[in-house]
């Protein structure tokens, strides 16, 4: 699915949308270990629609806009006398 047509659906259908490729990878890889899967490309294409939906529902400037750490005013204050 294109990043363009998942920027349109609303936010809890990408959510569903999420949880069902999730299981449905979960599926495949169990299928591959005993040897059922012959598309094994399937595999890599879900996980790239999954990588998509998470950077929609977790946009990259919400973890920008996190302040960075106070500089202390100069006293140690785990100074042991």
């Amino acid at each position: 699915m294109k990043s363009s047509e998942l920027k349109q659906k609303p936010k809890k259908e990408l959510q569903k949308l999420l949880q069902n490729n999730q299981d449905k990878l979960r599926q495949l890889r169990f299928d591959l270990a005993s040897g059922k899967v012959k598309n094994v490309r399937e595999i890599r294409q879900i996980k790239k629609d999954i990588a998509r939906i998470l950077t929609i529902l977790c946009p990259v400037e919400k973890f920008r806009n996190v302040p960075k750490a106070q500089k202390e005013t100069g006293q140690n204050k785990n100074k042991h006398k």
